[in-house]
């Protein structure tokens, strides 16, 4: 007997073996249960997620002598002609070879006959998308108004492109794109039941090249099986595939979190010579940044799929702001990839540009004595505002150097000594000093500030730590109290100065003349303290 590909022995035969696809089957033997079956259905969704297969099951279903839980029966005489191709009442057409309103004008002459052998006369038309405007025309009646013994199963992977007159003529199911842990466990069934041995990390590669797809994953697990000698394992689908094994990819994010450039451009160039696709390399790196952002924010997270001493480790070497940045430059760098001049160089620029940026961190504004201001014309553009998700240029600032421990410094030179921005600086600016022993350091908190997490209370610790050179508990007590904040000191010096601003452009000899000479008058919002 000849060989049949997996795709085609394992396509289900009935709504219960659909994988992924639960919102469809269920409507559908709803739909049979209550008997209110619609004239005319629309499936649509990418290549190899069941369009086909689901208008047939429903095909089959409609017209089956013995249904059992609302499925096909699979033996009677409807359910044995369909599969062996035989059922006189399914007319099915590829639309994409027979666009021609001549193809549908024949197709259709035969609607108004009662069906042969089953209750139905179905229509199954795949890639309807494709078929011309005077051919929708001449579908368009005959669908609007169909024999009651006919019912027509459109697919497309365009909906798109179908004449809204024809969309709001059919009942429409969008079939999703499956997740690499259904195709998964559905190869494991397979290979189960064909006896095929098979390693598990194999498979998932597998299930995340068929980029959502049922079929694409079996077609590739038929190729993978004739590569593998008879067997699936990891080395041969690396192989067949062209992806690089898991380690290379671990130790440049180690080298690119520990910002070794060497390292890093060493590790690429072996990566080199195995020919890889630098595509794959740079989205498996986005899968392991993107659960190193999840363990940042939830430790207990845990994902067996990756290593997890790894992951530890590059949640505590990297800031969640590097984490965050690495993974949108990579996720852009994937989209330039292709207009780079080879996919190596294009890769080496992703990662370098990772090392270059860095997260713009808030710089401290003083309170200062007020400068003279000016009157900005009422035509001219707003300054840009600077937001703490903007990025930075290589960040060429020289680093500040701690003053030496004073016990007379204030709390705001403290924290202008101790190198910190973000989200850390943002958190002491909303303190003030209670008092500080060997031991520990007593903080009072505004209790309107929203503390979020304890990344920026650690890294505030170990920067007091650094400061003093000591080992410092820190104790962070929400409380208000008359003394006012750095933030709120910051924030009334800011207030201050606007209306000094204010002030001085109003009482203005040369303002004053504008105004009355030329009925002059000053645009509100318009004026602005000199830095």
């Amino acid at each position: 007997m000849a060989y049949q590909v997996l795709a085609r022995k394992w396509r289900p035969s009935n709504f219960t073996q659909l994988v992924g696809q639960e919102h469809v089957s269920q409507s559908l033997i709803h739909a049979l249960q209550h008997d209110r079956l619609h004239h005319a259905y629309l499936f649509t969704g990418t290549r190899g997620v069941g369009k086909t297969t689901v208008a047939r099951i429903l095909a089959k279903a409609i017209n089956c002598e013995n249904l059992k839980d609302f499925n096909p029966c699979g033996e009677c005489s409807v359910c044995k002609d369909f599969e062996q191709g035989r059922f006189m009442d399914l007319i099915e057409v590829d639309a994409a070879s027979r666009t021609k309103v001549e193809d549908t004008r024949d197709l259709l002459d035969n609607a108004q006959y009662a069906p042969n052998q089953g209750r139905y006369k179905v229509y199954l038309i795949d890639e309807v998308h494709m078929l011309s405007g005077h051919s929708f025309n001449a579908l368009l009646k005959t669908l609007e108004e169909p024999p009651p013994h006919v019912k027509f199963l459109l697919a497309t992977t365009d909906p798109h492109k179908i004449p809204v007159t024809v969309l709001s003529r059919c009942l429409q199911f969008n079939l999703k794109r499956l997740l690499p842990e259904q195709i998964d466990t559905q190869m494991q069934f397979i290979l189960g039941q064909e006896r095929i041995d098979f390693e598990p990390p194999a498979l998932k590669i597998l299930a995340r090249a068929a980029d959502g797809s049922l079929r694409d994953a079996l077609s590739l697990l038929d190729q993978a099986i004739v590569y593998g000698s008879g067997s699936v394992n990891l080395a041969s689908v690396t192989g067949m595939l062209g992806t690089v094994a898991q380690q290379p990819i671990d130790e440049m994010l180690q080298a690119l979190a520990a910002g070794d450039v060497k390292a890093l451009l060493a590790k690429i160039a072996d990566v080199a010579e195995l020919t890889p696709d630098f595509a794959d390399i740079l989205q498996q790196m986005l899968r392991v940044l993107h659960r190193v952002a999840l363990t940042q924010q939830l430790p207990e997270f845990i994902d067996h799929e990756f290593d997890k001493q790894l992951i530890l480790s590059l949640a505590k070497t990297l800031s969640p702001e590097d984490v965050q940045l690495f993974y949108q430059i990579g996720l852009i760098g994937q989209r330039d990839l292709d207009l780079a001049p080879d996919p190596r160089s294009g890769f080496e620029m992703v990662l370098l540009r990772m090392l270059t940026f860095r997260p713009q961190a808030a710089e401290p504004q003083a309170a200062q004595s007020t400068k003279p201001a000016t009157a900005k014309a009422a035509n001219s553009e707003p300054k840009p505002t600077a937001t703490p998700a903007s990025i930075a240029s290589a960040d060429t600032r020289p680093a500040t150097t701690a003053e030496p421990p004073n016990n007379t410094s204030t709390w705001p030179e403290i924290i202008a000594a101790l190198n910190i921005g973000g989200r850390t600086r943002e958190l002491a600016n909303n303190c003030i000093l209670d008092g500080i022993d060997d031991n520990t350091c007593r903080l009072l908190i505004d209790p309107s500030f929203q503390r979020v997490g304890t990344i920026a209370e650690e890294k505030l610790r170990e920067a007091l730590q650094k400061y003093y050179g000591r080992p410092l508990k820190l104790l962070i007590t929400a409380q208000a109290t008359e003394q006012m904040t750095p933030a709120v000191e910051m924030q009334k010096a800011r207030e201050d100065r606007q209306q000094s601003a204010v002030d001085s452009i109003n009482t203005d000899n040369n303002v004053q003349a504008l105004k009355d000479t030329f009925g002059a008058r000053i645009m509100p919002g318009s004026i602005e303290p000199l830095n």
